[in-house]
Parts: C-alpha cells; structure tokens; sequence
C-alpha cells in the first residue's frame, strides 16, 4: 500500500483494502459523492430510457462490471468488454439490445440503444449535481452596484466587480475573479482561481477550475520601432450549457466578440484567440489551440493538440484528428488528421505507400 493510500483509509476510520469494492475504488464514494439511493430497479430504467421487467429489485449505487454487486448497477459500454459482463455480479445492466443474452441469470438486463447515455442518466440520478447554497463569504468582496441573486453562492475570497449581474442559483467558486460588468445567467458555476472578465454569460455555463475568460488577445502591429498593442475592445459571448475546461483561456475579441455556441465542451487546457466564432455542440480536446479569427461550424470534433491557423473555417460536423495541423479550410462533414491536415484516407493511401518504398 502506498503512503498517500495507506494515509487515506487511515483518515476514513474504516478497515480498507486495495482490491475489489475497497474505499478507494467506489463509484460514487460516499466521502466525497452524496447519493440519493436506493432507487427501485424501475425507476433507475426510465431515467436510463427504458423499462425493466421487474419492479422487486432495490439499487443502491453504481459500480463497474467486474466489480459490481447484487445492489448495483452497471452497463456494457464497449463490446471488447462483453467477457466481464459473463461473468458480473451486478444486480441489473444496461446493455445494447444484442446482448442482452449474454447478462447472468442473476442480473436484470435494461436494454436501451445507447447505454453510456443512459449510464450518464443513471448516475445523475443517484449523484445530481450539488445545488447551490445561497449566502456570500465573509471573505468575499463585491462591490456595492453588483447585482447578486440571493440564491446565488458566492464562495471565500471570490471577488465580484462593479455593475456585474449573478443570476439565480450560480456558484462562484473560492477566489474566483469576475470583473466589472460580467453576466452570469442562471445556474452557472464558475470554479476555484478562474477568472471571468468582459463577458456574457448564459445558462448552466461550467467554468472549471483556474480557466480564463476574457482577457486580451494577442494582438499587435510590427512597427520600426518595435510593437504596437491592438486594442481589444469586443467582449466574449458564451451560450447555454458551455463547459469550459480547467486552466483553459478564451480571449476576448477585437473587433468582434469571440463566440461560444451553445452545449460546446471544452476541455483542459485548450486556448481559444480573440474573435474566434464556435458552433454549437461542439467538441475541443485538451491542448488544442485556435488561432484568432477562426470559424468553426455546428458539431465540429476537435482532437487533442490540434492547431487551427487563424482565419480559418471549419464546416458544420467535420472531425479534426489529434495533433493536427489545420492550414486550409474543412469542408462540411470532412474528417481529417495530420499536418498539415488533409483527408484522413489520403493520408493512410501515403503511409500505406511510404511502408511498401521502405520495403524494397
């Protein structure tokens, strides 16, 4: 047992054990999960989006296949797993309707098309979202014409600036910055350390942790005499249901504000320039970088370390592999990888030769 490990169940005043259902390997723990089970083996199939043909099992919690018990759920989310699921104890699974016959006769198999989807369901039910608890910190500054919703929660040390607008039930998390003017819409969370600045809000938007938004851009004109800064005087629109990922920076635009569309994810790290316009529903992996004035459509997937030259347009729906170079505009629907980025089957036809020349 390693030291943090051993320190842990230490802390948890409860007998641990590294394998099986052990304290550090819970779905759900209950040190730092609440959970609002247990819940009829109905009720867990329709919020997963189906029906189970008997209503006398009780389900306390969620687990994986190999782990789970008689009092847990779980789901087949990958075919390449379906060796776990013979052989799972869990009390009911959700499953793609062809295979269904594979789940023990001791467990309930909850048929559904999609069972990650409804796996996401299920867990929301047992473990929703943690509300809000309307007060202000004694430790939080706001300034006197900032307007907070009473049923907001504003966290230690959180700072809200002067005419900025908190909606009903947003959570500011503890030493988060947002500036003068800023619009939280409704139900929005903005995490620990993050910084929010120039900007609208709408909402249900999740700001994690340490993310900035709103700052200057990087813009600038080369003179003789060395540079001069682009004033960046346009603001940053993000629509409902954004998530925006820890440590991520979205600049503010110049000319015209840098736009989130609504339901985008956004993950870790990831920079996003000034005046940079993203669909709605779209995708962005950690480490991607969008270079300024970039327009990106609906649905479009984005993967990790991805570059976007500026000016660029991504159509509606097109996929962008990891590590990818984008120097020319994505047609709609297009689906491409490397560097610079080009059809993904007219990169695998140049491998595919390039291996054959080696061979000779």
């Amino acid at each position: 047992m390693r030291q943090d490990e051993e320190y842990y169940c230490t802390r948890s005043n409860k007998s641990c054990s590294l394998s099986g259902n052990s304290l550090l390997n819970v779905v759900g723990n209950p040190r730092f999960f609440a959970n609002t089970g247990p819940h009829a083996l109905c009720t867990v199939a329709a919020a997963a989006g189906c029906t189970a043909r008997t209503t006398e099992v009780m389900i306390a919690g969620l687990a994986a296949l190999d782990t789970a018990q008689a009092n847990q759920i779980s789901f087949l989310g990958d075919i390449k797993n379906i060796a776990m699921l013979d052989a799972t104890r869990a009390g009911a699974v959700l499953v793609p309707p062809g295979s269904a016959d594979r789940v023990p006769a001791g467990s309930v198999a909850l048929v559904t098309d999609d069972p990650v989807a409804g796996w996401a369901r299920v867990a929301a039910l047992f473990h929703p979202v943690t509300g809000s608890r309307p007060g202000i910190h004694p430790s939080a500054v706001i300034a006197a014409d900032a307007v907070v919703d009473p049923t907001a929660e504003i966290g230690p040390h959180a700072v809200i600036g002067a005419l900025a607008d908190i909606g009903p039930r947003c959570r500011i998390g503890p030493g988060a910055v947002i500036d003068d003017g800023v619009v939280l819409g409704a139900d929005c969370r903005v995490g620990a350390q993050a910084s929010v600045s120039h900007a609208v809000l709408g909402e249900r938007v999740y700001v994690y942790p340490g993310a900035r938004i709103g700052q200057e851009g990087f813009g600038f004109t080369i003179t003789p005499r060395g540079f001069v800064t682009t004033p960046q005087l346009c603001g940053v629109i993000i629509g409902d249901d954004v998530e925006i990922g820890a440590n991520t920076t979205i600049d503010r635009g110049a000319l015209r504000d840098t736009v989130i569309g609504a339901g985008t994810r956004i993950d870790n790290l990831v920079q996003i320039a000034h005046n940079v316009r993203i669909g709605r529903h779209c995708a962005i992996a950690a480490q991607v970088g969008i270079s300024g004035s970039a327009e990106i459509g609906d649905f479009v997937a984005i993967g990790g370390q991805a570059g976007i030259a500026d000016h660029m347009r991504i159509g509606a729906k097109a996929r962008i592999g990891a590590q990818s170079g984008v120097m020319s505009e994505i047609e709609a629907g297009a689906v491409v990888v490397s560097s610079p980025a080009r059809p993904v089957r007219e990169v695998f036809r140049e491998i595919a030769v390039l291996k054959k020349l080696a061979r000779r």
